[in-house]
């Protein structure tokens, strides 16, 4: 316990050689340790926005293929 006593006391010295000078301009940076902070979790997408704009595409393609066959087989049924 005297260790205690006399490491506080030391302590005490040493603040009292050092005062404390803030700025008066500028900004003020105070270093602290770095502690994990929680967030909420982020969801992401299952799929990217780049994937469904591909899907789309592709849909479309294959639609526009279809109306083409529609149109096809319509003008071979006038046609006979």
């Amino acid at each position: 316990k005297n260790l205690a006593v006399s490491n506080n006391s030391d302590m005490a010295e040493v603040k009292s050689m050092f005062r404390e000078v803030l700025p008066k301009q500028g900004q003020l940076s105070v270093e602290d340790i770095t502690t994990m902070v929680l967030c909420k979790p982020k969801l992401l997408p299952l799929k990217s926005l780049t994937l469904e704009k591909l899907e789309k595409m592709q849909q479309a393609a294959q639609d526009t293929i279809r109306q083409q066959e529609m149109a096809e087989k319509e003008q071979q049924q006038i046609t006979h």
